[in-house]
This record gives structure tokens, sequence and C-alpha cells, in this order.
């Protein structure tokens, strides 16, 4: 149904945008990308690829921190810009014939900073608050599918890309695919900050004039509910006899006492 169709659209949208952004490409080949900007000495490498994975780490933080109170949009558009700017300034350094190492480092830092800032955290959190409860778990898991899918294109192509058009002209692709899911998400992502389940479902189904996904909750609801009920009657039940069994058990005790006085 529409409402359903724009609900896997985004959600699943969500999730192949991280990947294509090239960060997976970008943190597989960063010895081979550091190597290029003029760091050779395996020491320098390795201190370059710690910095970088701390300073990915630590910014998740502080992105994780501002999600739930700058909203989800925000987020999104400030690291899609970040990442895109990161990306000209590393393609800059390599179409230039000067020594890049230094500024290239800092573009690197720069693009995956603003990476854990939005992209990171926020193209799993989209996912998991706009799919309606009746298709989360079969969507969670297609969207994942497709992240790792993505991924793995991306960073199974990026050698030969980057031979084919030099590091500098990859780099720039990889911006101009920023613009386009920044443009995806300012024309497609809603912001989901507070805004519990059913109110998702109820935008879906406005947005696009199709009821089926409230139906279709409502239908799962009263499922459950059933189940609750039935549940508690079997409960209900099962204490009744228990009560009834404890009765007659302490009728024969009291009997068999008669008995044995009498005797």
């Amino acid at each position: 149904t529409p409402a359903f169709r724009r609900m896997l659209f985004v959600g699943i949208g969500s999730a192949i945008s991280q990947q294509a952004c090239g960060v997976d490409a970008l943190q597989y080949f960063l010895v081979f990308i550091v190597n290029e900007s003029g760091i050779e000495s395996r020491g320098a490498q390795t201190t370059v690829l710690i910095i970088l994975g701390l300073i990915k780490l630590f910014f998740i933080f502080i992105g994780g921190y501002f999600f739930d109170r700058k909203g989800r949009r925000p987020m999104f558009f400030i690291s899609l810009l970040g990442m895109m700017v990161a990306l000209v300034l590393l393609s800059i350094t390599f179409f230039a014939n000067a020594t890049k190492s230094a500024f290239a480092v800092c573009s690197l830092a720069l693009y995956f900073a603003f990476f854990s800032l939005g992209m990171g955290p926020g193209a799993w959190l989209i996912p998991s608050e706009v799919f309606a409860i009746t298709v989360r778990a079969k969507a969670m898991s297609v969207a994942t599918f497709m992240n790792r899918v993505t991924a793995t294109l991306m960073s199974s192509t990026f050698l030969t890309t980057a031979n084919a058009m030099s590091y500098g002209g990859f780099f720039l692709l990889l911006a101009g695919i920023c613009l386009i899911v920044l443009a995806f998400f300012y024309w497609f992502v809603p912001e989901t900050r507070g805004r519990p389940l059913e109110d998702m479902s109820l935008y879906f189904a406005e947005i696009t004039g199709d009821n089926s996904v409230l139906e279709a909750e409502a239908k799962l609801r009263a499922a459950e509910d059933v189940s609750v009920e039935m549940s508690g009657t079997v409960a209900a039940s099962d204490g009744a006899t228990s009560t009834s069994n404890s009765a007659r058990t302490e009728d024969i005790g009291e009997g068999s006492n008669v008995v044995g006085t009498m005797a």
C-alpha cells in the first residue's frame, strides 16, 4: 500500500544513505589514502588511524546528545554539509601538487567527526522510528541487509574507481552523493523527535491518503488484547482450580483427624 511503501522508502533509504556516503570504503582503505597523501611511515600511519578512530568514536557521543535536544533533521543536515566540505577539501589536497599529508589528515578527521554527528547513529535511528509495528521486524532486517550490501559495493569498487578517476575525483564523487543524500533527507525524512510510533503511522497515512497501515495496527492491537484477556482468564481459572484443590485437601485432612480421634 502507499503508506507502507513510503515508510519502507524512508527507512531503507536512510540505511542505504549511510553507506552511500562512503564511510566504510574510506575506513577499509584508510591506509591507502593516508599513504597516497604522503605519509609512508608505518608508525605514522598507525598513529593517524588510531587518532581518526578516536575522533569518530568521540563525536558519536556528541551526536547522541544533540539528537534528542536539537532534533533528527538538523543533525542530519549539519552532518552531511560537514561531510561535503571535508570531502571537497580532501579532493583539493589530492589535486594539488604541494605536500598535502597534514591537510589530508585534517580533512579525514573532519569527515569522520561530521559523520558521527548525524549519519552514523541517525541512519539506524530513523528506521527504528518510522516502521510500523506490523512490519518493523522484517523491515529492519531488509534495511540492515541493504545497508551492508551498499557498504560492500562501495568498498569493493573503491580502488578501481579511485584509480580510474583519481583519488581527488573519487572524493568529489562522494561529495556529490552526500548532496543527493541531503536532498533525500530534506524532502522525504520527517522529524521524529518526541513523536510516538502511533503518530508516525498516522503521519504516513495522512501524506499518502492511505489508512491501511492504521487498520493493520488496530487489528494487531485487538489481537494482542484478546491474547491478554485469554491469558488472564486461564490464569484465573488455574487459580480457582488450585484453591478448590487446596480446600479439598484440607477437608480430607480434617476427616482423617476425626477418624483418628474416634479410633
